[in-house]
C-alpha cells in the first residue's frame, strides 16, 4: 500500500527522516562525548538502510524498519515521558501514524477496537487548500496564515468525548518541486488570494503531486476537553436559532458531560418569576426542570428550604448536593430541593444562580443518578461557564421582553407590517432630532397616507342584543325560582312577615322580566341578591337549621364575582368568542396570501362578530408598482373570504354552545382617501372632512333600512354589497356571476335603494343568498340557508 493512495493533494507523500539525520549529523561533532557517539550510531543505522533518508511511500516499510525508526525517534519520544506525554509521528494532512507514546495507545485502546482515528474539522478542499498555502511558504516565501486549531475527538473509558488538540512540529519536513510543478508568480499569489472557495483554481496553480514532500511531522497532542466545552457552551449560547430549538437540553447535557467527565449527568433549568417569586419551567428548548419537578411553575419557598432559599436568591451563590438519600434521612423529607431530587431518583445534584447586577434570572440544575459525583469540589467548574450563561439568559429575556412588546403592538395597536417601515422612519427621525436638540423637545411626524382605497367587511351576529337579553331573563328567573323555593320551605314557626314581603318582590320581578324587562331590571334584580337575598341566606346557615342543602345548592350556581347566576349568559358570551376566536383565525391565515399578491394595510376588531378595514394604494407600498389591477383583485378575494368565512361559521355551528345566526355585508367606497394615525387614539382613521363621509357610512349602514320598508339590509343567508357608484355595481354584479359559477351565490339577486342616513344619500345595495357547502369531502353538496337550518335540526 502507498501512502499516496486515495489522496488528492498538491503533495506527493514519502516518508523520510533525512532532516533529522541532518540534526544528529551536527550533534555527531559535539564536544560532548555521550551525545556524539549516541548521534553516529543513529547515523551508522541510517547509513544501512539508506531508504530512510532518501524517503519511501510504501507503508509496508514502516512495519519493516519499525525498530530502526524507533531508534531514530528515541530522541524526540522519550521514553522517560512516554506514559504522560500525548505525541504522535505522523504525515501531514493525512491519518497515518507510524510512532506514538504510550499514553497515546492507552488513549486510543480505550476508545474501543472500533473506533477510526480523524481529524474532526478539516474538510477535505481545505486539506488541499492547506497543502498549496505549505507549499507557498516553503518554496515561495509568502507567509499566508491559515493555521487552524485541529481536534480528535476520542470517547474514554466511560465513552464521553473528550477532545484533543494537535499543534505540529514541522521541523523535519521538505518540499521540493517537480518538473511539473508550474512556477507561482506574483500575479498568480494575487488570484489566489481572492478565491479561496474556488478549488479548480488551486489545482490549475498546484496540479496534484506536483511537489514532492519528503519528511515526517511530529504531533504535540493536548487534552482540551474543558476549555472545547466551555467553548461549546458559549457556541450554543451565542447562535439564538439553537436556544429555541428542543434539542439544546441534549446539546448541553453532552457539553456538561464531557466538563465533569459524568456520563449520566443531566442539566435542567427553571426561569425565577420576581413578581411572584416563583420558580417556572422554561418552553421551548427540550429542558425538564428538576427543582420544580417538572411543574410548569412553583413558589420558591415549596421548592426550597430556607437555607438554599437565602444561598440561591439573595446571595445568588451556587451550591451542590453530593449525598441525596444521605441528606434525606437527615432532614426527615423536610427540605423541599432534597425531596424532589429523592422522588426523580437523582443522587447527586449542584444548582447554580444565572443572576446579574439586578439579581437572580433563574437556576442551572446539573444532576447525576449517581452519589458524590457531583460536589462542591467540581462544582467550581462552573465559574468559567456561568459568565456566558448569564449574558445568554439576559439576551433572551431582552428577546423575549421585545417579542411580547411585538405581540402587543400586533394584538393590541394597529401598526400593521405593512405600515411599520413609515413608523421606523418617523422613529429614527425623532431619535436624531432628540440626539441633536438638546433644549427643545423634537415632536413625533405625521404619519400619513395619501391616495389610498378603502375596503370594509364585517359578519355580524343578527340579534345579538335580543340573544343576550333573553340569556340574561333566563338566568335571572332562574335565581328567582330558586330564591322562591327556599322561602317556601321555612319552617312554620319561623315565618316572618318580611318573608312575605320577599316573594312578593319575587313575583314582582318575575312579571317585569318577561313583559317589560330592561337594564335597569337586571341592575335591580343584582343588587335584590347581593343586599337582601346572600346576608339572609348566609344567616340561615350559620344560625338555623333549615333549607341548608338548598342553599348550599343555591350559592352552588351563584358566580362568586358576579353575584348571580351566570349560566345562560356565559353560554352566549362563550358563542360570541367562540364565533370572533374561529372567524379572526380563518381570516388572518386568509391575509396572508392576500398580502403576498399584494402588500396592504389591513386591521380587525371583534364585536359581535367581526369587522376588517383595508386600505391599498401606492403611498403604502412604498414602491412605482400599484394598478388598479390590484384593487378589483383585493375586492374580488375580500367576497370570496367573507363568503368562505360564513360558510364555515355553519358548517361548524354545532361547536357553538347557543345557535345563533350572522349576517354579512361588504361596503364599497369608490373614491381613494387618505389615511392618519392618530397619536391620542392610537389607531388609523381617515384624513379629512370629505373623506368622514365614509366613516359615518361604516358605522350606520347595517343598520340601514331598505327603501320605503322596515327591513333591515343585511340579513342572515346573504350577502349584502353597499355601493353608491353605477360603475361599483357593474364591477359587483361581475364578481358575483364569478361565484355563482363556483355554486358560491344563489341566483336571487336583488339591486336595492336604501334610506337616506344622516347626512348619506344615494346608497344602493346588491344583495344575493348564499350557497353554502357541507364539509364532508363530496363537493356536490350544497344548501341554501333554509336548507341548512332543516339539516341542523333533523
Amino acid at each position: 500500500m502507498d501512502v499516496n493512495d486515495d489522496i488528492e493533494s498538491p503533495l506527493k507523500l514519502k516518508i523520510s527522516f533525512n532532516r533529522l539525520l541532518e540534526h544528529y549529523e551536527t550533534m555527531s561533532d559535539s564536544e560532548d562525548e555521550f551525545i556524539a557517539n549516541k548521534a553516529n550510531k543513529v547515523l551508522e543505522i541510517a547509513k544501512k538502510h539508506p531508504e530512510l533518508r532518501d524517503g519511501f511511500s510504501d507503508v509496508s516499510l514502516l512495519k519493516t524498519r519499525e525498530k530502526e525508526i524507533q531508534i531514530l525517534l528515541q530522541d524526540t519520544f522519550s521514553p522517560l515521558l512516554t506514559k504522560n506525554e500525548i505525541k504522535t509521528a505522523s504525515v501531514p494532512l493525512h491519518d497515518l501514524i507510524f510512532n506514538s507514546s504510550e499514553r497515546f495507545k492507552n488513549i486510543i485502546k480505550t476508545a474501543g477496537g472500533d473506533f477510526e482515528l480523524q481529524i474532526k474539522n478539516m474538510p477535505q478542499n481545505d486539506m488541499y487548500i492547506m497543502a498549496c498555502t505549505i507549499i507557498l511558504n516553503f518554496c515561495y516565501g509568502y507567509n499566508l496564515n491559515f493555521k487552524r486549531p485541529f481536534y480528535y475527538q476520542i470517547p474514554d473509558e466511560n465513552g464521553i468525548l473528550r477532545y484533543y488538540k494537535i499543534l505540529y512540529n514541522a521541523d523535519f519536513c521538505e518540499i521540493i518541486p517537480t518538473d511539473n510543478a508550474p512556477k507561482i508568480t506574483k500575479e498568480d499569489y494575487d488570484e489566489l488570494l481572492d478565491n479561496f472557495d474556488n478549488i479548480e483554481i488551486w489545482k490549475e496553480k498546484f496540479p496534484p503531486h506536483s511537489y514532492l514532500f519528503k519528511g515526517f511531522v511530529i504531533s504535540n497532542i493536548f487534552d482540551v476537553t474543558d476549555d472545547q466545552s466551555i467553548s461549546n457552551i458559549k457556541s450554543n449560547l451565542i447562535i439564538d436559532e439553537t436556544c429555541m430549538e428542543d434539542s439544546f437540553a441534549d446539546n448541553f447535557r453532552d457539553i456538561f458531560s464531557s466538563l465533569f467527565g459524568i456520563k449520566d449527568v443531566k442539566v435542567g433549568f427553571s426561569i425565577y418569576n420576581k413578581e411572584d417569586d416563583t420558580f417556572e419551567k422554561v418552553h421551548g428548548i427540550g429542558a425538564n426542570s428538576f427543582l420544580i419537578n417538572n411543574a410548569d411553575s412553583k413558589e420558591c419557598k415549596e421548592c426550597l428550604c430556607s437555607w438554599s432559599y437565602e444561598r440561591l436568591l439573595k446571595e445568588n451563590k451556587y451550591f451542590s448536593v453530593s449525598d441525596v438519600d444521605k441528606l434525606y434521612k437527615i432532614s426527615k423529607g423536610k427540605a423541599p430541593h432534597i425531596v424532589a431530587l429523592h422522588e426523580q431518583g437523582i443522587k447527586s445534584a449542584i444548582f447554580a444562580p444565572i443572576a446579574n447586577e439586578q439579581g437572580l434570572m433563574g437556576i442551572l440544575e446539573i444532576v447525576s443518578y449517581t452519589p458524590q459525583e457531583l460536589n462542591s469540589i467540581n462544582a467550581n467548574k462552573l465559574l468559567d461557564v456561568m459568565p456566558f450563561i448569564v449574558s445568554a439568559v439576559e439576551r433572551s429575556t431582552n428577546e423575549e421582553e421585545n417579542l411580547i412588546e411585538a405581540i402587543i403592538q400586533q394584538e393590541c395597536t394597529s401598526i400593521h407590517p405593512s405600515v411599520s417601515w413609515k413608523f421606523k422612519q418617523a422613529a429614527k427621525k425623532f431619535l436624531i432630532d432628540s440626539q441633536k436638540n438638546q433644549i427643545e423637545k423634537p415632536s413625533f411626524s405625521k404619519i400619513a397616507f395619501d391616495n389610498v382605497y378603502p375596503l370594509f367587511g364585517q359578519i355580524d351576529v343578527k340579534g345579538s342584543s335580543d340573544a343576550r337579553n333573553l340569556a340574561t331573563q333566563k338566568d335571572l328567573a332562574l335565581q328567582l325560582t330558586l330564591v322562591d323555593k327556599i322561602l317556601d320551605i321555612i319552617p312554620k314557626n319561623e315565618e316572618l312577615p318580611i318573608y312575605e314581603q320577599l316573594k312578593f318582590q319575587i313575583e314582582a320581578f318575575n312579571q317585569a322580566i318577561k313583559a317589560d324587562f330592561k337594564v335597569d331590571t337586571e341592575h335591580e334584580l343584582t343588587r335584590f341578591f347581593k343586599e337582601e337575598i346572600e346576608p339572609l341566606f348566609i344567616f340561615f346557615l350559620e344560625k338555623k337549621d333549615f333549607a341548608k342543602e338548598e342553599i348550599e345548592d343555591y350559592f352552588s350556581k351563584v358566580d362568586t364575582n358576579l353575584n348571580v347566576i351566570y349560566y345562560y349568559r356565559k353560554n352566549y358570551d362563550d358563542t360570541i368568542a367562540l364565533i370572533n376566536k374561529n372567524m379572526s383565525a380563518l381570516l388572518d391565515h386568509k391575509q396572508i396570501e392576500a398580502q403576498n399578491m399584494y402588500p396592504h394595510f389591513f386591521e380587525r376588531f371583534k364585536t359581535d362578530g367581526v369587522e376588517h378595514n383595508m386600505y391599498i394604494g401606492e403611498s403604502i407600498t412604498k414602491e412605482e408598482s400599484f394598478n388598479t389591477i390590484y384593487l378589483y383583485n383585493l375586492r374580488l378575494w375580500q367576497l370570496q373570504v367573507m363568503y368562505e368565512m360564513e360558510n364555515d361559521f355553519y358548517q361548524n355551528q354545532d361547536e357553538y354552545p347557543i345557535g345563533l345566526d350572522v349576517a354579512s355585508m361588504i361596503l364599497v367606497f369608490n373614491q381613494p382617501l387618505s389615511i392618519r394615525f392618530r397619536m391620542d387614539e392610537k389607531q388609523f382613521d381617515v384624513d379629512g372632512t370629505y373623506n368622514a363621509r365614509y366613516e359615518v357610512v361604516k358605522k350606520r349602514v347595517d343598520k340601514a333600512f331598505i327603501k320605503g320598508t322596515e327591513e333591515r339590509v343585511t340579513q342572515k343567508g346573504k350577502m349584502s354589497i353597499i355601493y353608491s357608484q353605477k360603475e361599483d355595481e357593474i364591477e359587483y354584479l361581475k364578481y358575483v356571476r364569478f361565484m355563482q359559477s363556483k355554486k358560491m351565490f344563489d341566483d336571487d339577486v336583488e339591486i336595492l335603494e336604501l334610506q337616506d342616513l344622516q347626512g348619506v344619500t344615494g346608497l344602493k345595495a346588491i344583495r344575493v343568498s348564499m350557497i353554502y357547502h357541507k364539509n364532508n369531502g363530496n363537493d356536490n353538496v350544497f344548501y341554501t340557508y333554509d336548507d341548512l337550518m332543516k339539516e341542523i335540526k333533523a
